[in-house]
C-alpha cells in the first residue's frame, strides 16, 4: 500500500486572507489542490513551484509567511 504525504504552500494577499494549496504524494505520483478555489491539477515535477505560481496568478497572493 502506497504511503500518502500532504504539504502545504501558503500565502497571503494584500487584503491580509490566507490561500493554501496543498501537494500530496502518493508514490510518485503529485497531486496539488488549492483549498480556495478547487483548482487542482497533477505535478510529477516542481509541483511547489508550481502551487506558488497559482496563488500569486489566481489569487494574487504573494507574501510568503514564513519568510517573515
Amino acid at each position: 500500500m502506497p504511503q500518502i504525504d500532504t504539504s502545504k504552500v501558503s500565502r497571503w494577499d494584500q487584503h491580509g486572507r490566507e490561500h493554501v494549496v496543498r501537494v500530496q504524494r502518493t508514490g510518485v505520483q503529485r497531486t496539488i489542490r488549492c483549498d480556495t478555489c478547487g483548482w487542482r491539477r497533477g505535478a510529477q515535477f516542481l509541483p511547489w513551484l508550481k502551487a506558488e505560481e497559482h496563488l500569486a496568478e489566481a489569487h494574487q497572493a504573494t507574501v510568503d509567511p514564513s519568510a517573515a
